[in-house]
């Protein structure tokens, strides 16, 4: 059940602003969407849980029989904590990292987790911490790249992964210490076209194909995520069929080349939870700015949120629909609009471009007192909200099928921001 213009207002009564707000129908509707791609035998998904790590999110997943990709030992102990069991057979839970941070070697440990890493040091830090077990290894091929540049995932500018031309090296002293190679990963991220994704996870396919052979243990090869998800055209779609078939033969061409039957896995995040989470906030006020030597006046719609709640624009420049909802029912004239947040932060803005510019929008005239939706915001939203400005994290909220809301999270308070603050000797 989409979330209606006239539900939103009652819960902004009911639980204040901002909040964010989940459609568990279409959240399914996307993992049906990866099963299906993946229906092929030998073909298995993931779920990249830094995109969105809610427990509700992660039972979901695992309901569904989606395993688990995760970054640091805490997001291991959460997908833990929603069902998911450790251990390597089958590796349900993988750990990607390039370091081992806090407490991720020991959650390897303890949960004999699959740890997939990406730097050749990681090695010797599991020798080190006793670690008995395989590992997978995950290679920078030198291409691909993100949603935007700053998220490249592949090629010499990207700190993800080892050198592809390092594997041999790598291999070895894996082999030196004990450690299976049991799956070989990759991620080349979401690229700008899809046909150039499809290429791009081809020749992935093909890389690997040339590694398999060296490798006696090897179970699994993951393509890693990459499936886009259109944030300005809500109704455009991605061809379920290609990526099917895609997968249907990555995993053929990795089979043959291995001589058995080797396991072919995907890890896609955005794609199951972007367009499923929306924050909403509330018009706090407008002003304007005028034309001077500097430049052109703007009008901005002052918000009560920002990049607290969503940081990709401020981040990235990313781009996120808006909808004003206003609270007279009117129709009004659209008019370019500046929407800004309550930090004291000048680039607390939603509406940038990619060049972190001004861009304003064309929406309908909005007043104090209006909500405004930002579309979209399942992945990286709340799971790259803080706390700055000493703000509290806003509550995010669940919508079933049948119209039921239900809290999954509640808005933070000054005690939840002070409870890790101490005074201990060291």
């Amino acid at each position: 059940m989409t979330p209606t213009t006239d539900l939103l207002p009652a819960l902004a009564q009911k639980v204040g602003t901002p909040f964010w707000i989940y459609d568990a129908e279409l959240l399914r509707k996307r993992i049906a969407d990866i099963q299906y791609i993946t229906s092929t035998p030998g073909v298995h998904a993931r779920f990249a849980m830094k995109s969105c790590p809610a427990t509700k999110v992660l039972k979901e997943m695992h309901a569904a029989g989606i395993g688990i990709d995760a970054v640091s030992g805490n997001e291991v102990l959460r997908a833990l904590a929603a069902g998911y069991p450790g251990g390597q057979e089958p590796a349900q839970v993988c750990l990607t990292c390039d370091v081992f941070r806090d407490n991720a070697l020991d959650v390897v440990l303890k949960h004999n987790v699959l740890p997939n890493i990406g730097s050749p040091g990681q090695i010797q830090d599991l020798a080190k911490a006793g670690y008995k077990g395989g590992i997978s290894i995950r290679l920078n091929p030198g291409f691909g790249h993100g949603h935007v540049n700053a998220c490249d995932t592949g090629g010499p500018s990207s700190k993800h992964g080892i050198w592809f031309e390092d594997f041999t090296k790598i291999a070895e002293q894996a082999k030196a210490a004990g450690f299976p190679i049991y799956m070989l990963h990759a991620h080349i991220g979401s690229g700008p076209q899809f046909d150039e994704l499809v290429e791009n996870l081809t020749r992935l396919a093909e890389e690997y194909a040339e590694l398999v052979p060296q490798l006696p243990d090897l179970r699994a090869v993951s393509l890693g995520g990459g499936i886009p998800h259109n944030y300005r055209d809500p109704s455009a779609k991605v061809p379920l069929d290609r990526l099917k078939d895609l997968f249907a033969n990555c995993h053929a061409l990795l089979c043959k080349a291995a001589g058995r039957e080797i396991r072919l896995e995907i890890e896609p995040g955005r794609y199951y939870v972007a367009p499923t989470c929306d924050l909403v906030a509330r018009v706090t006020d407008i002003k304007e700015t005028q034309n001077n030597e500097k430049g052109s006046g703007v009008k901005f719609a002052m918000v009560d949120a920002g990049f607290v709640d969503l940081v990709r624009p401020a981040m990235y420049g990313s781009f996120h629909r808006i909808t004003v909802i206003p609270q007279d029912g009117a129709d009004r004239p659209l008019e370019p609009i500046v929407v800004a947040g309550p930090l004291c932060e000048s680039g607390d803005v939603f509406t940038r471009d990619d060049q972190e510019l001004l861009q304003p929008r064309q929406l309908p005239s909005p007043q104090a007192g209006d909500l405004l939706v930002l579309h979209d915001a399942g992945a990286y939203g709340y799971a790259m909200s803080s706390n700055y400005n000493s703000i509290g994290k806003a509550p995010q909220l669940w919508l079933e099928k049948d119209g039921t809301v239900e809290m999954i999270s509640r808005r933070e308070t000054l005690e939840d921001l002070l409870k890790a603050e101490c005074s201990e000797a060291v």
